[in-house]
C-alpha cells in the first residue's frame, strides 16, 4: 500500500494539471482589419500600397490614354526590397498585378514562369504524346510593351521610450521600346509604437 500512495499522488497531480491547461481557440477574423500586432511592415500596410497605387495607376489620364482603344501587355518586375526587414514583396507584386487584370485595362506576361512553360513547350514539341498539329509553338507568345516595376524602403529610429519607422513606395510605369518612364507614383506610411511607463 505505501508503494502505491505516490503513484496514486502523482496520477491524481496529472489530472488536475490536465483539467487546468488551457485551450487555444481558432477563429476567423476581418482580412482587411487594421493589424496592430507590431511595428513592422504587415497586411494592412500591403494592402494600402496595393489599393493606393492600382487606383492611382487606373485613374491617371495617361494611362487612359494608353489603354483607350487597346489592353497593353504589361511585365511586372518583383518589388525591391529595400528596408532591413524580411518583406514578401511578392505578395505586394501579386495584389498590384491582380488588381490591374481585374480592371481589364491590362494583360500580363509572367516572367516568374518562363521556365515552366518552356519546359512545357519542349514536352509538345519533342515527346510524341502531343499530336503535333496541335502543339504549341516556339515563338508565337506576345512580347510586353510595357514595364512595371518600384521599390519599397524605409528608415527607421529608436529610442528607449519609442520606435519610428517610415515607409515609402515607389512605383513607375516604363514603355519598354523607347525607355520613357509614362508613369510614376509613392506612397508613404509612418508608425510609431511608445512604450508605456507605469507609476506608482
Amino acid at each position: 500500500m505505501k508503494h502505491l500512495l505516490p503513484i496514486l499522488s502523482l496520477s491524481l497531480a496529472a489530472l488536475l494539471a490536465g483539467g487546468c491547461s488551457s485551450k487555444s481557440v481558432i477563429s476567423y477574423g476581418d482580412a482587411r482589419a487594421v493589424e496592430t500586432t507590431d511595428i513592422n511592415f504587415g497586411s494592412t500596410d500591403l494592402q494600402k500600397v496595393a489599393d493606393e497605387m492600382t487606383d492611382s495607376l487606373l485613374l491617371s489620364p495617361v494611362v487612359g490614354t494608353l489603354t483607350a482603344n487597346n489592353r497593353p501587355v504589361v511585365f511586372v518586375e518583383r518589388i525591391k526590397n529595400k528596408t532591413s526587414e524580411h518583406i514578401d514583396t511578392e505578395s505586394i507584386t501579386d495584389s498590384i498585378s491582380t488588381k490591374l487584370l481585374r480592371s481589364g485595362k491590362f494583360r500580363f506576361v509572367d516572367m516568374t514562369r518562363v521556365e515552366a512553360v518552356r519546359k512545357q513547350i519542349n514536352f509538345q514539341q519533342n515527346d510524341g504524346l502531343v499530336d503535333p498539329g496541335k502543339a504549341i509553338q516556339f515563338g508565337q507568345h506576345l512580347g510586353a510593351k510595357y514595364m512595371l516595376y518600384g521599390n519599397l524602403s524605409s528608415i527607421v529610429k529608436n529610442t528607449e521610450d519609442a520606435s519610428d519607422v517610415y515607409y515609402k513606395f515607389t512605383i513607375r510605369l516604363m514603355d519598354l521600346q523607347s525607355g520613357i518612364v509614362e508613369w510614376a507614383d509613392e506612397t508613404e506610411i509612418r508608425k510609431t509604437r511608445t512604450v508605456a511607463t507605469v507609476g506608482w
